[in-house]
């Protein structure tokens, strides 16, 4: 039970730090305090709705509980009146924006496994708890989202949900799974912003495709087709 006290607190600091990342997006693009309060609750609890959703498990959890938008509402304010003083310590706000990164990883698996889903969707679960609300406040504001180009940040989440499933093969408890889930993909995020680790990037093309296709079937001999 102290276990779960445990992780319950986690759970709603992650959700703090998010909030707090998710209003500093809203200063970036100098929105009023509308925007900051709703891109802080989207980027809170957004994953775990999305989850929810997908799940079938309605209402989601976030809107049944009021602690979770409350606390979002607490990071927009405090972002609104004290960005100056909490940017100067965005080092804090990363670190814990890593926990709550690997918290709700391991939460969502978690969550997936006691819906009765398979593996696959438990390791993606694990994803989408964890950057679907950074995903929809990208969104928001017109943005590519992070969790598709930034380093090592969804795919850390996926590797510990597929750590969560494999603990389970081998009939480990759910706290101990829980714990290692935690573990290991905060400690694949922390190595990640350490020494700057990304996944290969694809390299742009020198023109569209339709235009690259005209310009090989412009270099043909006259009278010859596609092979």
């Amino acid at each position: 039970m102290a276990g779960m006290n445990l992780i319950h607190a986690l759970d709603l600091f992650g959700t703090l730090a998010f909030a707090v990342s998710g209003a500093f997006r809203a200063v970036k693009h100098e929105l009023d305090l509308l925007g900051v309060a709703s891109l802080a609750v989207a980027t809170g609890v957004g994953g775990g709705i999305i989850r929810d959703v997908l799940l079938g498990s309605t209402p989601p959890v976030s809107l049944v509980d009021q602690k979770y938008i409350l606390i979002c509402l607490l990071g927009a304010i405090l972002v609104f009146f004290l960005a100056p003083k909490i940017a100067r310590r965005w080092d804090y706000v990363i670190a814990a924006d890593a926990v709550g990164l690997s918290v709700f990883a391991a939460l969502g698996a978690a969550k997936a496994e006691s819906c009765g889903a398979v593996p696959l969707t438990v390791i993606l679960m694990a994803m989408i708890t964890a950057s679907g609300g950074g995903l929809i406040r990208d969104l928001l504001v017109l943005e590519i989202p992070a969790m598709l180009k930034s380093d090592f940040y969804a795919t850390a989440a996926l590797i510990g949900g597929f750590g969560y499933v494999l603990l389970g093969h081998f009939r480990v408890g759910e706290n101990p799974r829980l714990a290692c889930t935690i573990i290991v993909t905060l400690c694949l995020r922390v190595l990640a912003m350490k020494f700057r680790m990304r996944l290969p990037r694809i390299k742009s093309l020198p023109d569209s495709p339709s235009r690259l296709t005209q310009h090989r079937k412009n270099q043909k001999p006259p009278g010859t087709g596609d092979p």
